[in-house]
């Protein structure tokens, strides 16, 4: 939607509320408009544009926020995931603190579990969502991981990390966002997952005239042409990208254990 259209689009928003405080009032249910949060996402350019920095509801004024939380997500206004990242990096931190505290009276196998529990499934969670971030972020991402990887190890800080990460059989953070694109675009391609992300996951079709009849032969998804970046960090271009990268090996049907095991041989070398 072009910034200059924000006025229309906030009087639809405010419709869609009242509709919905409409249809929960019929059904017993009561809308808290004071806890609901509003967030406009866009480039910096974009959002300088706009004029209107709250939504009028009929119980309550709402402002606009520059970073809200989904899901445990934390989204800001550009979808650079600094945020995020923030939190990510201050949660993983204190759970490394204080699983440090306790080191001595854990055993190494007990150690590894604490840390798959309390970090690396934090870091891991939607990860899918890191695709496209700055590289600096990337970074701090891939620090905390190795510092969750010392802690499982006792490396100290002067040892190089890659022979660790090998050691314990960890993707490096890029890579781990690969693994569970790649992961989803399988399950998307064999009914293992919903149908509104499976439709991006279509073959390359030989009537399409962008195509090669040889990336419609080799099993290659469509990608959609996109104009902007945030298009580009879509699952709808990101995920058919990454399985097209993948060797023709990894294209060809297979179950998914040997998937899984097949695509973490090729991302740790």
């Amino acid at each position: 939607m072009p910034a200059c259209d924000h006025v229309d689009a906030m009087e639809c928003l405010a419709s869609c509320i009242e509709r919905i405080r409409d249809w929960m009032a019929d059904n017993h249910l009561k809308l808290n408009e004071e806890k609901t949060q509003i967030i406009w996402l866009g480039t910096r350019q974009q959002l300088n544009k706009l004029s209107v920095q709250a939504l009028t509801l009929p119980n309550a004024t709402v402002q606009f926020s520059t970073a809200v939380k989904d899901l445990g997500i934390v989204l800001d206004s550009q979808l650079a995931m600094a945020n995020h990242v923030a939190a990510l990096s201050r949660s993983c931190f204190f759970y490394i603190r204080q699983l440090k505290s306790i080191k001595q009276s854990l055993t190494p196998e007990a150690m590894e579990t604490l840390v798959s529990a309390f970090i690396s499934s934090r870091i891991d969670y939607c990860n899918s969502v890191f695709t496209g971030i700055s590289g600096q972020l990337l970074q701090r991402l891939q620090t905390i991981h190795n510092a969750a990887a010392r802690l499982t190890t006792g490396a100290r800080r002067s040892q190089h990390m890659t022979p660790i990460l090998h050691q314990l059989h960890w993707l490096p953070i890029r890579q781990r966002i690969l693994f569970k694109t790649a992961m989803l675009v399988y399950k998307c391609r064999h009914g293992m997952a919903p149908s509104y992300l499976s439709t991006f996951c279509t073959p390359t079709s030989s009537h399409d005239g962008r195509c090669h009849l040889r990336s419609a032969a080799s099993g290659q998804l469509s990608v959609p042409r996109t104009t902007t970046n945030y298009g580009d960090r879509s699952f709808a271009v990101s995920g058919p990208t990454v399985r097209n990268s993948l060797p023709a090996a990894l294209r060809l049907d297979m179950s998914l254990s040997v998937f899984r095991t097949r695509l973490k041989t090729f991302l740790m070398t």
